[in-house]
């Protein structure tokens, strides 16, 4: 919720609560947010993307010593259209997690048409207050853009702990709103800006679906930027390949190859293959 906004505990009053994927009970090893709202919200041992047959597709961001974190395909999209949109910016995985904490709370990472007054999109940006138009607003890439715009202009964003940046851009009534997503958050912006390698799978995709080339070519530049979709920078490739695998099932992507791991939509998951080469390439 943004400027001149009334409380909202999920930062969609008078909605009913959005939920995690669907699908069977998470491990228990999932992480927990402190807020009940959390709990029923994102993280267990495998995250989702998409569905297959009866069972909903799942997609998890993972890093080494941590628990797993949980999302949908729209979700996982979402999450890291406003990863690489900050990567892009050149901005620190701080930037991003106090994006994605904000994200979580105020839409559950759904581009939403409605919100309380005038909210919208991701972040519930209000065009009375600034924010733009819908038309901009309700475009993901846009929306983090115009997040990160606001974010870099609060004095000391950088040393300032997620939750507290987050409410300096949204001034929400519910200022201790973001604090429950900053570990779901933080976990989000490692994996989805590339700092941790091989760290978001996605299984349950349809077995085939045609590859729309062109159509991805254009949301890469747009999202990624000019030149990466195959990056060879190392700093680099595991954004793009988690983009890329995020973005599978919309754009018919089977399988990515990356720093000598490959994933495919059978498998499911990152695997050691020899050869595969140390950039990104996608079928």
């Amino acid at each position: 919720m943004v400027t001149g906004q009334s409380p909202r505990e999920d930062g969609l009053e008078g909605q009913p609560r959005l939920n995690a994927a669907a699908g069977p009970a998470p491990p228990p090893r999932a992480v927990r947010g402190p807020a009940a709202a959390a709990a029923a919200l994102l993280l267990a041992g495998v995250a989702a993307c998409g569905s297959s047959g009866s069972a909903p597709a799942r997609c998890a961001a993972t890093a080494p010593g941590e628990a797993s974190a949980v999302l949908d395909v729209e979700q996982t999209q979402n999450a890291a259209t406003i990863a690489v949109v900050g990567k892009r910016l050149g901005l620190a995985d701080h930037a991003v997690s106090v994006a994605l904490a904000t994200a979580l709370q105020e839409s559950k990472l759904r581009n939403l048409n409605y919100g309380d007054r005038d909210s919208l999109g991701l972040f519930q940006q209000r065009p009375s207050q600034g924010w733009g138009p819908p038309a901009k607003i309700l475009v993901p890439r846009l929306a983090a853009a115009a997040f990160y715009t606001r974010l870099r202009s609060v004095p000391g964003w950088q040393t300032l702990p997620v939750a507290d940046a987050a409410q300096a851009v949204q001034h929400s009534a519910s200022a201790d709103a973001y604090a429950p997503w900053e570990t779901e958050a933080r976990l989000l912006a490692r994996t989805l800006t590339g700092e941790v390698t091989a760290a978001l799978s996605c299984s349950g995709l349809p077995a085939s679906a045609a590859l729309q080339n062109a159509a991805l070519s254009a949301a890469a530049g747009d999202e990624l930027g000019p030149g990466r979709l195959h990056p060879t920078a190392p700093g680099q490739v595991w954004a793009s390949a988690g983009w890329l695998v995020a973005h599978a099932e919309a754009f018919g992507v089977s399988a990515v190859t990356a720093g000598g791991q490959r994933w495919t939509r059978r498998s499911g998951q990152w695997q050691f293959d020899a050869a595969a080469g140390s950039g990104v390439h996608y079928a």
